[in-house]
């Protein structure tokens, strides 16, 4: 059974597995919701950002912020993924957050976050909440899903992680976070600008 199946919990049958479609529009439910805070976190950054995206060979939902400055050539060999997309897709200074329903790495959903290129000591960082972590093997920082789906408070505790290992990254790597950044607003929603900032 595929690790993103466990969180469906299947009965029809499609292509050897049992699905419940009551379970996917459960996951379907948890993606948009998942994406409104993703959205939200990206209100927060006035540099470049992607849009929030779902990665069709990994199957995650993910935002990217950018720092503006030139990353060291990307070593590729990414699974499924030809070196040259790999190297422009890093061709500048990165953290990237996402969630994902679990894969061969990673048997349980969970929240990702990772910087490129790595900073020296981002793995020992602190970041909230606690029960974050770094994956020395992924070299990324893993929140369960689970610990944001039970929290008395879904969003801020999921916009907790968002926010610490993005400060992590951008502390660690040297980013002009005074340029960079702006207060949290509303997606969709120009900011109110009373001076040239």
């Amino acid at each position: 059974m595929q690790p993103w199946t466990a969180l469906l919990g299947f009965r029809h049958k499609c292509g050897g597995y049992s699905v419940l479609w009551e379970d996917f529009e459960r996951f379907f439910r948890a993606l948009v919701a998942i994406n409104r805070v993703f959205y939200r976190f990206r209100t927060g950054f006035l540099g470049k950002a992607s849009p929030v995206h779902l990665f069709w060979g990994a199957f995650d939902l993910a935002v990217t912020r950018f720092s503006g400055r030139p990353a060291p050539l990307h070593p590729g060999g990414a699974p499924g993924l030809p070196d040259d997309v790999t190297r422009e897709a890093y061709s500048h200074q990165v953290s990237s957050a996402g969630f994902w329903p679990g894969d061969g790495n990673t048997d349980f959903p969970a929240f990702y976050s990772y910087a490129y290129p790595t900073p020296r000591g981002f793995g020992k960082a602190p970041v909230a909440p606690e029960q974050a972590y770094f994956d020395q093997k992924l070299g990324e920082f893993l929140l369960p899903y689970e610990v944001v789906q039970t929290s008395t408070d879904p969003e801020a505790t999921l916009m907790a992680f968002l926010e610490s290992t993005y400060r992590a990254a951008a502390d660690l790597g040297g980013w002009d976070r005074a340029a960079l950044e702006c207060p949290i607003g509303q997606p969709l929603r120009p900011r109110l600008l009373t001076q040239q900032e």
